[in-house]
């Protein structure tokens, strides 16, 4: 007992450690995340829902206050350019995935919920989606744990492979908004790029994440019309940070005056991403990493690299440009 004791004390102080290391302007963003999460593999965590519950508070937070640097012109010029090949895109992905979930005999909601995350944001996706198609608890957990993996391994690799293959800030924004599903780790790769990177990223991901809308209540219809008696949430999860995103940008393009405060609120936002993402990686648990089934992580994994693949492809020949 005492050594349980102690080991939860260590672990308590290095979990208050790490988050106000997050915060120092020294500190990537992909040390933070594997930080947090080597943390809670190896001595745990002992306040697993207070970190849960802070990241999701901070994540839009820090989206909204990244506005601040933005130029509200270059942002509505990437959300419309991209508006073709997004749709594009996203059908392409839910298409793979469905194929990709049959071939591997995946149950059909967690390898739809995979499929989800893969093509628009992530978590976010699969929580608005869960509800919708009646998903049950551990197909929820599976998918979130899958998207979560690969998530964090995007973050990681994605900036030494955007040097590779002789990536600009404007084709790594786009590849990696197109390719990492979490906004927390398309922002956090391009926050390691470069502001450029940062900004497409950013911009064309929440433009992506719009997508959550139609896409619910398409699922929602589809349902109810094939199953009438199902009781399905159809109203989908409010995106509320993507309005204040565009409002603190549109307040700084339009009010020059304000370039200044929007510089250091801008920075301030770019921290508590870290921090974010390192209470993210302090809330994986050994018990989410053995509900991954091998045919759903397999389904995810397949899943993302053609994915990742096919757009970096298609940014390296032009095919796919910012604008």
């Amino acid at each position: 007992m005492a050594k349980i004791g102690s080991m939860k004390r260590a672990a308590s102080s290095l979990l208050i450690l790490g988050a106000l290391l997050s915060l120092a302007p020294f500190a990537p963003a992909a040390a933070a995340l594997v930080g947090g999460a080597a943390l809670a593999l190896t001595l745990g965590n002992p306040f697993q829902g207070l970190t849960r519950t802070w990241a999701h508070r901070l994540l839009p937070l820090a989206v909204v206050g990244l506005g601040a640097d933005m130029d509200l012109r270059a942002v509505a010029k990437a959300g419309w350019h991209g508006l073709g090949y997004t749709a594009l895109s996203l059908s392409l992905v839910l298409a793979l995935g469905w194929a990709l979930a049959r071939l591997l005999k995946v149950e059909r909601e967690a390898g739809l919920l995979i499929s989800v995350g893969t093509a628009i944001c992530g978590g976010s996706a699969i929580a608005a989606v869960a509800p919708v198609i009646r998903a049950k608890e551990h197909e929820i957990s599976v998918a979130l744990a899958t998207v979560f993996l690969l998530n964090a391994a995007a973050l990681v690799i994605f900036p030494p492979l955007g040097h590779a293959a002789g990536l600009g800030q404007d084709a790594f924004g786009l590849w990696s908004a197109l390719a990492i599903h979490d906004t927390s780790s398309v922002v956090g790769a391009g926050l390691a790029y470069g502001p450029r990177a940062l900004e497409v990223a950013t911009t064309v991901k929440l433009a992506r994440a719009l997508w959550i809308v139609p896409l619910t209540l398409g699922l929602g219809w589809n349902m109810a019309r094939h199953n009438p008696s199902a009781e399905a949430a159809t109203t989908p999860t409010k995106p509320w940070f993507i309005a204040g995103f565009l409002a603190v940008a549109a307040l700084v393009t339009f009010l020059p005056g304000l370039h200044a405060t929007g510089h250091l609120v801008a920075f301030a936002a770019r921290r508590a991403l870290v921090l974010t993402l390192f209470l993210i990686g302090a809330g994986l648990s050994r018990d989410a990493l053995r509900r991954v089934g091998l045919r759903p992580f397999t389904q995810g994994l397949l899943l993302w690299l053609m994915v990742g693949s096919l757009g970096l492809v298609a940014v390296k020949l032009g095919l796919l440009t910012v604008g």
